[in-house]
């Protein structure tokens, strides 16, 4: 089938959008017609080389949808289910899936080769095979996507907002919950208040922090922040290091949450100054692949039992957390239609994009047409 899709063809490129042929479902494939898809950060990462990926690719890994077609083999999942993807697939088979820590599943090594499950191509265009992003391609209005990759939710949730717990969201309440262990009373620095630090702001608040300090360059998110959950605001780290100091009385923060839109090695040495004797890093923002830059005083971890902690997808358990997570939207607990700044047609990508960087989003998500 030909359908519209934003394709990546080289780094520091726009997106184009343009006309791609789509073969069916595989092997335990099914055919989504995506609704929508958020606008991660990690996608732009994939254009500056920051991250890299074999190109040319379909960008997105934050979609929602509509089952409509089920290839052989599928087990668990139907025409008319509707789904959420998830960035990282679970197999339920290997050692980190059945200790719990499906977030680490062994099938999440194939997530950059922009092939299907099985290394072959689904994708085609300009006479030529095209690659997805995660596994799944959602800057497109349709997919094939293997079901380890899918979670089925109800179909009464709107699939314009669920689409946020594909990634940033989940992976920034999980920052929180999961890696950071945040408990009643804690006070919680979050660095970066985007799709992922307000995920982080709200998992910090749900789990009973008593003080939730956001630090963003951006003033005008200071309102927003505080509707998420934020007791204080700051546009600097060092603004934030006296805030931090001032109102915990010298003890400091239990835990410093990174979710900038890109992790540079001196934010880590000043987290590790914000956090108590004890306390927590939590490192969820991506960093340039090759940025070997921090430098670390290393006697703070002994002297000081300070811990520096890398969080991936939030520590979340796809099939657990995002229905976990969309119940908690259901009762009016998790905030998603205030985290969507703007809403766009898949042709308006690039603008999109241009909003994110410009700070004038919190997050942004393409609805598709049909």
């Amino acid at each position: 089938m030909k359908m519209n899709a934003a394709v990546l063809w080289a780094a520091n490129s726009d997106w184009s959008v343009e006309e791609v042929e789509l073969d069916p479902p595989g092997d335990r494939e099914v055919l989504v017609s995506f609704e929508a898809t958020g606008m991660c950060h990690s996608d732009h990462h994939f254009r500056t080389g920051d991250t890299p990926v074999a190109l040319p690719i379909i960008g997105g890994h934050e979609g929602a949808g509509v089952v409509v077609e089920v290839g052989p083999g599928v087990r668990d999942l139907k025409v008319g289910d509707h789904v959420v993807t998830s960035f990282l697939p679970v197999c339920g088979q290997c050692r980190w899936c059945s200790t719990g820590q499906q977030n680490l599943c062994d099938m999440g090594a194939l997530i950059m080769m922009g092939t299907q499950v099985d290394g072959t191509y689904r994708r085609h265009a300009r006479g030529q095979d095209i690659g997805v992003t995660s596994l799944l391609g959602c800057f497109a209005q349709y997919g094939t996507v293997h079901e380890t990759s899918l979670v089925k939710i109800d179909d009464d949730l709107p699939l314009n907002r669920a689409c946020l717990l594909g990634c940033g969201v989940t992976t920034g309440w999980g920052s929180a919950v999961n890696t950071a262990k945040v408990a009643p009373g804690d006070t919680v620095v979050v660095i970066g208040f985007g799709g992922i630090g307000s995920g982080a702001v709200q998992g910090a608040r749900l789990a009973g922090a008593e003080k939730i300090v956001v630090i963003d360059i951006a003033e005008h998110k200071r309102d927003k922040a505080f509707q998420f959950g934020a007791t204080h605001f700051a546009t600097s780290m060092a603004e934030g290091l006296e805030l931090v100091g001032q109102i915990t009385r010298g003890v400091m923060a239990d835990s410093a949450l990174i979710t900038v839109g890109l992790a540079e090695g001196p934010m880590i040495n000043d987290a590790l100054m914000m956090v108590r004797k004890g306390g927590a890093v939590v490192l969820t923002a991506i960093a340039n692949a090759f940025d070997m830059t921090p430098t670390l005083p290393m006697a703070i971890f002994t002297f000081f039992q300070k811990r520096l902690l890398g969080s991936l997808y939030g520590e979340a358990n796809m099939r657990a957390d995002i229905p976990r997570l969309l119940s908690l939207y259901r009762e009016g607990k998790l905030l998603l239609d205030e985290t969507v700044t703007s809403e766009y047609k898949l042709a308006d990508i690039n603008v999109g994009y241009d909003d994110m960087l410009a700070g004038r989003n919190i997050r942004g998500v393409i609805v598709h047409d049909h």
